[in-house]
């Protein structure tokens, strides 16, 4: 059973010249006035000790980088209509290139609006947290697997009920399914969905829900690949306790088997099956001196699926414990510091 520690430091600036609102996830303007320019930087240091090597040396990369660096235009025109472009200019995250690019129209205020362009699929709590809301410093492995490809092109509705707050709030998405900026070259379109209720101001209970065929290309037997996935989670958020919690399962139909052998899965299968699913769970607590200690422990069984973690391909299990502490500098800016310890074990056998 490999053994991996990380230690990781990062330093957040949000720098945002309007309130931020996430209903799809983003910053966004609450304003009429115009073009607003929002954007953040995630500067942060990172220690790693992956174990011992063959000759018996440490194995502890350390490096300064960029996570996110991201710059962009908000603004509304009277009366119902908004926009909203961000672009990452990281080149750890792969930029430059365009992030976010919709406009949204709200006929009838909070109730409906509909947004056209590229934005974050409406799936999986963590997923819609925005990245300079996130307790922890990296979203979860079982939400970077199975709620991925995170941003994707396509139509949305989305809205809220209530009156003096939101007491149901929804969305519900067509995507072409090919992920960031990249065209569709078919017919096929994913299906994606969540709906949050709050029976009291402390608690939201959440539900989130995507299907859809991958692509053009058909299986030796003319089956077109499939995707399916479906998730729940659970928010208390009571003075200055907050807990958190979500569960995915995924279902994955047609993908290219990479194991085989060792109770994997046979390559000679002409439509492997994998049914992959994890979970994480949270508990914070802000202390009146701006300080919010966070446990956070999740985990990810792929299935002998091979997925990415830290850039390496593997196909384990793996259980990971972050403790960490934030601290809030001012309403923009905060300083997090997480140290997570990962265990991976066999996954189907393998």
């Amino acid at each position: 059973m490999k053994k991996v520690l990380l230690i990781a430091g990062l330093f957040l600036m949000s720098l945002t010249y309007s309130n931020s609102s996430t209903a799809q996830g983003c910053v966004e303007t609450t304003s009429s006035d115009g073009p607003q320019l929002v954007g953040y930087i995630q500067p942060q240091f990172n220690y790693y000790y992956f174990g011992d090597d063959a000759n018996g040396n440490a194995i502890k990369p350390s490096t300064f980088e960029f996570l996110r660096a991201r710059f962009g235009v908000v603004g509304s025109i009277p009366y119902d209509i908004s926009y909203y472009v961000m672009a990452e200019l990281s080149p750890v995250s792969g930029g430059p290139q365009l992030l976010d690019a919709y406009i949204s129209y709200a006929p009838i205020g909070k109730y409906m609006k509909i947004s056209i362009g590229q934005f974050k699929s409406p799936f999986s709590l963590e997923l819609n947290t925005p990245c300079h809301a996130l307790n922890t410093i990296n979203r979860s492995t079982v939400v970077n697997n199975l709620a991925s490809p995170f941003r994707d092109m396509g139509l949305m509705l989305l809205g809220a009920f209530g009156k003096d707050r939101d007491i149901i709030s929804y969305k519900v998405a067509v995507l072409n399914g090919t992920g960031i900026n990249v065209l569709d070259d078919n017919a096929n379109k994913e299906i994606a969905g969540r709906v949050v209720y709050s029976p009291f101001e402390w608690i939201n209970i959440g539900a989130s829900g995507r299907t859809g065929l991958i692509g053009k290309i058909l299986d030796a037997d003319g089956t077109v690949k499939s995707v399916t996935r479906y998730a729940g989670d659970l928010t208390l958020d009571y003075k200055s306790l907050k807990f958190q919690g979500e569960y995915i399962y995924g279902i994955t139909v047609g993908e290219v088997a990479t194991g085989g052998g060792c109770g994997g899965k046979s390559t000679l299968v002409t439509e492997p099956v994998f049914k992959s699913s994890g979970f994480w769970v949270a508990a914070m607590y802000m202390f009146p001196i701006n300080l919010q200690p966070i446990v956070k422990y999740e985990a990810y069984d792929p299935d002998g699926a091979t997925y990415s973690y830290q850039g390496v391909g593997q196909n384990y299990t793996l259980n990971t414990l972050t403790m960490g502490v934030n601290y809030f500098l001012n309403d923009w800016t905060r300083v997090q510091a997480n140290y997570v310890y990962n265990i991976e074990g066999k996954s189907n056998g393998i």
